[in-house]
C-alpha cells in the first residue's frame, strides 16, 4: 500500500520522488491585480497541477504561496513524476496564453524533481488538526532544483534521470551544472525545457 495514501498515522521511512511546481512570474504582478483575480488564477493553476499529479498516481502534499509540492511512491514512481511534469508543461501553455491575453501576465511553470528516502508521518500536539509531514533529502533537494529551473523548465537529479533509463522511459534532457551541497558529493542535474520557454527568471 502507498505510504503517502495511508491514513494510519504510523511514522514510516520510504523511498519517494518529490515534485515542486511553481508559477514563475506571477507573484510579482499579483501585487497589482485585484485580489479576486489573484485567487482565481492561482486556483486555476493549482487545479491543473493537482489533476496532473493525481492522473499519474501522485499525492499533493502541500501548497505554499504559488508553489505546490507533490510526492510519488511505489512502482515506477520516478517515471510517473516526470510524466506529471511533462503533462503540466504541455497544459500550462494554454493557461499562459490566456493569462497574457486577459491580464498581461507573463507566466510559466518551473519544477524540481528529486528522489530519496523520507520520513512520513502526522504532526502531533497543538490545537489544530494533524498535518502530513514529510522530512528528508528528497524534499530539500527537490526545492533547490525548483530554484535552479528556468521558466518553463523542469530540473531533475541524476537519481531520477537514472531511474528513467532503468525503466526505458525515453527523454531528451540537457545536462546542467551540478548542485553543490556542503559536505556531500555534487549532484548531477538534467533540465527539460519547453521549446517555447520564456527567457525570464
Amino acid at each position: 500500500m502507498s505510504v503517502l495514501r495511508s491514513d494510519s498515522g504510523v511514522p514510516a521511512r520510504a523511498p519517494l520522488v518529490i515534485l515542486f511546481v511553481e508559477t514563475r512570474g506571477f507573484t510579482r504582478i499579483s501585487e497589482i491585480l485585484d485580489p479576486a483575480v489573484v485567487i482565481a488564477r492561482l486556483s486555476e493553476f493549482f487545479a491543473l497541477v493537482t489533476i496532473a499529479v493525481e492522473q499519474f498516481q501522485g499525492v499533493v502534499i502541500d501548497v505554499v504561496n504559488d508553489t505546490l509540492i507533490a510526492g510519488f511512491d511505489g512502482e515506477a514512481h520516478a517515471v510517473r513524476a516526470v510524466q506529471t511534469a511533462q503533462d503540466i508543461q504541455r497544459k500550462f501553455t494554454v493557461v499562459e496564453e490566456s493569462w497574457q491575453a486577459e491580464y498581461g501576465i507573463q507566466a510559466a511553470t518551473s519544477m524540481g524533481i528529486h528522489s530519496g528516502n523520507a520520513v512520513i508521518g502526522l504532526t502531533t500536539g497543538g490545537q489544530g488538526p494533524a498535518h502530513r509531514l514529510i522530512v528528508g533529502d528528497a524534499v530539500s533537494v527537490a526545492e533547490r532544483l525548483l530554484h535552479r529551473a528556468r521558466a518553463g523548465e523542469f530540473v531533475m537529479s541524476k537519481p531520477v534521470y537514472d531511474a528513467l533509463a532503468a525503466g526505458q522511459y525515453p527523454i531528451e534532457a540537457e545536462q546542467l551544472p551540478p548542485l553543490e551541497v556542503a559536505r556531500r558529493e555534487p549532484i548531477a542535474l538534467y533540465g527539460v525545457p519547453l521549446d517555447t520557454r520564456l527567457d525570464f527568471t
